[in-house]
């Protein structure tokens, strides 16, 4: 593969691989949840009702939504399928599934990448809530990126143009780096290069994906870029 010492700016996506997307939603399900099992099942039910509304305002088939809003109704049929009953259920579940964490690796490693290079967080999530994760969480990055800009979501190539319009580069001096195969398949579709981060709960490559790197560990990126 070509190096990477010619990279100059580093793309991130920020839910799942600079923060534990899931940790906090999970927590809070657990305390409605009969059993580790329904804990599963109400997870994957907002997943799945999130994936799937993204997926339709990027093929057309809804009018832009905002993550708010989307979270919103995920979150009501979490709290429906739970039994809630509460109208307040529904609102608690999306506060408490904000609280994210970064992972243990990312504050340090940004902090490092920053001093070299570009780096933008590039994110599904509301600009708030970037603002507010990153006011909580205190990692660093030059400048965030919410797709909402685009009005649509990634995979959907206008998010990646966002990074690629601001950073004002060609898309190959760019790096993606990501805990979703999906995701880097979208910038690499746009012509950034592309690097795989391992992280509990991502989505791993396909035997036919071709990624410029593959990371174990966040801290292994910097060494990656030396000449």
């Amino acid at each position: 593969m070509p190096p990477l010492h010619d990279i100059d700016t580093i793309v991130f996506d920020i839910l799942g691989t600079l923060v534990d997307d899931t940790g906090a939603l999970r927590t809070a399900l657990a305390g409605v949840a009969s059993d580790a099992g329904q804990t599963d099942d109400l997870a994957a039910l907002w997943d799945r009702h999130v994936s799937t509304e993204q997926r339709r305002v990027n093929a057309g088939e809804r009018a832009y939504a905002p993550g708010a809003v989307i979270d919103r109704e995920a979150a009501q049929a979490v709290a429906d399928a739970a039994g809630l009953t509460d109208p307040a259920a529904a609102d608690a579940l999306v506060h408490a599934a904000r609280q994210r964490s970064a992972w243990p690796d990312s504050a340090a490693a940004l902090a490092q990448l920053c001093e070299d290079h570009e780096v933008i967080g590039l994110s599904n999530a509301d600009p708030t809530e970037l603002l507010r994760m990153n006011a909580r969480t205190g990692l660093r990055w030059h400048t965030a990126l919410s797709a909402r800009a685009a009005s649509a979501y990634k995979p959907d190539p206008s998010v990646y143009r966002l990074a690629i319009d601001w950073a004002d580069r060609p898309a190959d001096r760019m790096l993606m780096v990501a805990s979703h195969a999906w995701d880097l398949r979208g910038a690499q579709a746009c012509g950034l290069r592309t690097a795989y981060l391992e992280r509990p709960g991502g989505d791993p490559p396909a035997p036919e994906d071709r990624f410029d790197l593959h990371l174990r560990a966040l801290s292994e990126l910097p060494g990656a870029l030396r000449p």
